[in-house]
């Protein structure tokens, strides 16, 4: 049994097919299917069920995935921890809720790094994504915002994966929309005007609860609700349905354009925007330079 073939396993699993496994793998379609057929009889059990319809995983695949993950998860801690020195000064990845400001200042931290070679990475993703993967060292830091509303939940998922919240800055709910909206001139807005226009909110998967909702107020009776994955799908909706979505006011013009505003919600509810990291973890000098270009948002 290898890495490798666990790796196998999960992706085929992820994609319910042999052959778009095999295509994402960049491997053939036989070899894959060569290498978990040698994997199955090592292990002796039956890890997918094959038929006319498709793949799935067995009862027995359900388990082998599920320690298949944690394997492949410590190997990941493991292979980080021991990482040379010199490649981490190279290496910087960072996981984040949708905000353009955190791209736009990792964008200006690689500008002004001054360094000739470096492998670096930003994941805009969901928010139990951004803390598995802080906690799994695929990311050293992670960028989220607590309130009064989710902050005992969240606190608790951080501490129980050893990783530390630091705030960089406070700001006010806004609501984000089309300069063309019908209300985008206002000065404030109220829940009662927006009520008839569709509410955008990003998608949380599996943890798709009010706590880790990347808009705050989610307990709202919204009249009208649309989950999307992706921040240029939110954009779009904006455009063609009059929708919004709720956000710190915190907008780069320079990513997004022109054709947005934001314009404060008349609500005393506030965003804490901070950083995670795990708290055995020593932060790179990468990660200082872009801590510093995100409090310039403050």
């Amino acid at each position: 049994m290898t890495l490798q073939q666990m790796k196998y396993v999960i992706e085929i699993a992820e994609r319910g097919s042999m052959n778009e496994a095999a295509r994402y793998l960049f491997i053939s379609q036989p070899s894959l299917s060569e290498s978990i057929k040698e994997l199955e009889k090592e292990i002796g059990v039956k890890i997918f069920s094959r038929s006319n319809r498709g793949i799935d995983l067995t009862i027995e695949g359900r388990e082998f995935i599920g320690y298949a993950r944690q394997i492949l998860e410590q190997y990941s801690l493991l292979e980080n921890h021991y990482n040379q020195k010199s490649e981490n000064e190279k290496k910087f990845y960072v996981s984040t809720q949708h905000y353009t400001f955190a791209v736009e200042a990792f964008s200006k931290t690689i500008r002004n790094a001054g360094i000739d070679e470096y492998d670096f990475a930003i994941y805009e993703t969901r928010t139990h994504e951004v803390i598995k993967d802080v906690k799994n060292g695929r990311s050293e830091l992670g960028i989220i915002y607590l309130n009064d509303f989710n902050e005992k939940v969240l606190n608790a998922d951080l501490k129980e994966n050893n990783l530390l919240f630091t705030e960089l800055f406070e700001c006010s709910t806004y609501a984000y929309l089309s300069a063309d909206h019908p209300l985008a001139n206002k000065q404030k807005i109220s829940f009662r005007e927006l009520d008839g226009y569709p509410c955008l909110s990003f998608d949380q998967g599996d943890k798709n609860s009010f706590y880790y909702a990347e808009e705050v107020l989610s307990t709202y009776p919204y009249k009208k609700l649309i989950h999307v994955n992706d921040r240029s799908t939110a954009l779009n909706m904006m455009t063609l349905l009059d929708a919004y979505t709720l956000c710190s006011g915190v907008i780069c013009e320079q990513l997004n354009g022109e054709g947005y505003k934001a314009v404060p919600l008349e609500s005393e509810e506030k965003m804490r925007i901070g950083y995670i990291k795990r708290s055995d973890s020593k932060l790179s000098d990468i990660a200082k330079k872009f801590i510093k270009e995100l409090k310039k948002y403050g």
